[in-house]
């Protein structure tokens, strides 16, 4: 099986501030959330943890994994999509005209903003680390990853098939896990 979960809430959540790879740390609601969603998937047979190496997936991962024994393996790959020069951006959607904002309502013509990282490198870059998990989950690993919105969202489109104008379509909340294969 092949589960993704989103981390845990930030300062920067509540605040409707894009994070992108600004390292954020979870707040206290995050980390309950945290804890909460081990308890609550505690049943789920996991082999593996796959983590983005940012501070809040990171504190995330190990808060689900607790005490139990489950390895987590940290990947650059699973790193939130740089949002460049808008990240920090505090409520973009109500700056008319925010660049930024494009990926959000439009995505299958998002073009990268200043610094930032476009559709089809975020892609690439997952579309790496599926290629070199894959075989695991195809020999009956169970694999969780844990990362963020948009590079959570890369993986479930590619793996389901979802095109790029639906890129938003289910999104994952903080905490959620969701099985994608």
């Amino acid at each position: 099986m092949l589960y993704i979960m989103r981390h845990g809430r930030t300062d920067w959540n509540e605040r409707r501030k894009i994070q992108g790879r600004t390292d954020t740390h979870l707040n206290e609601d995050g980390r309950k959330m945290a804890r909460e969603a081990a308890l609550r998937y505690a049943d789920i047979h996991i082999d593996r943890i796959y983590c983005s190496t940012l501070s809040r997936a990171v504190e995330t991962a190990k808060l689900f994994v607790g005490e139990r024994d489950i390895p987590i393996i940290y990947d650059e790959r699973l790193v939130e999509m740089s949002f460049g020069i808008y990240e920090g951006t505090e409520k973009s959607f109500e700056i008319t005209g925010c660049p930024i904002n494009a990926l959000f309502y439009d995505p299958a013509h998002y073009v990268a903003v200043e610094e930032g990282e476009s559709m089809e490198e975020l892609y690439a870059r997952t579309g790496a680390f599926l290629d070199d998990i894959m075989p695991l989950v195809e020999d009956g690993m169970d694999i969780l990853i844990i990362g963020h919105a948009a590079m959570n969202r890369s993986i479930i489109n590619r793996i389901r098939n979802i095109p790029l104008k639906d890129f938003w379509s289910g999104s994952i909340e903080n905490c959620q896990m969701e099985r994608l294969i």
